[in-house]
């Protein structure tokens, strides 16, 4: 399998530093395996971008499955709090995903950045995300709409950085020929609805999407920091 991509993140028009990260942090393209990731700090200034930080670069240079590199960061960003007490409380989401040559996505999960998918035109989230509100529409007590404009939207139950006993999501997804994937951070659904990014998504190259989301979401007040991570699968 061949496999595309593009990557961007902006500050957006609100926060005054990204305390996203990601990798990898230039566009490119490979043969055979491919592993990208979007981590979306939190902790306060400056903590938060030290934490995802730490999370993408151990987790790119763990050896292991997906699940492993994130309890792997997970462990890092404990550590680095234990050697420097001030930076205590941070922590960050991460999504990853690992492209094989087998043509099979392994992904790890935990927190609020999300994995989409749009195939044959159709946009479907991969990821849940780990929030309260998102907990309250699982129980049928808010309808996807009113949980994007909830109190507690933004309200982590899961995060790395927080316990050592850390739950990871990890699934499997078959990657088809022409399928288009996203990672991105919160910063782009906080402020597009699906039928917002599957448009933007569907542009003509992964470079085109990435911005053409980054875009759209400053374009609606850009709230937060936006990181877009565009993945095609090639045959």
């Amino acid at each position: 399998m061949r496999y595309q991509w593009a990557c961007a993140t902006h500050t957006g028009l609100v926060r005054s530093n990204n305390e996203d990260a990601l990798y990898p942090d230039t566009s490119g393209s490979t043969e055979g395996t491919a592993l990208l990731m979007v981590a979306d700090g939190m902790g306060g200034h400056i903590a938060g971008e030290v934490a995802s930080r730490i999370a993408v670069e151990t987790a790119r240079d763990i050896v292991g499955n997906p699940g492993r590199r994130v309890l792997g960061a997970n462990n890092a960003i404990l550590l680095e709090v234990a050697q420097h007490p001030d930076l205590a409380g941070m922590g960050t989401t991460m999504t990853l995903v690992e492209m094989g040559e087998d043509g099979v996505g392994q992904f790890a999960h935990v927190g609020d950045s999300r994995a989409y998918l749009l195939r044959d035109g159709i946009l479907r989230q991969l990821t849940e995300d780990h929030t309260v509100a998102a907990e309250y529409v699982a129980a049928g007590r808010l309808s996807p709409e009113e949980a994007m404009t909830h109190p507690q939207r933004n309200m982590i139950t899961r995060a790395l950085g927080l316990t050592q006993n850390l739950l990871v999501d990890e699934f499997e997804e078959p990657l088809m020929p022409g399928d288009r994937y996203l990672l991105c951070s919160d910063g782009v659904n906080s402020m597009l609805t699906d039928e917002e990014i599957a448009d933007q998504l569907a542009a003509d190259t992964p470079e085109e999407a990435a911005w053409a989301l980054v875009e759209a979401a400053n374009a609606v007040g850009g709230h937060d920091n936006i990181t877009v991570l565009v993945i095609d699968v090639e045959s």
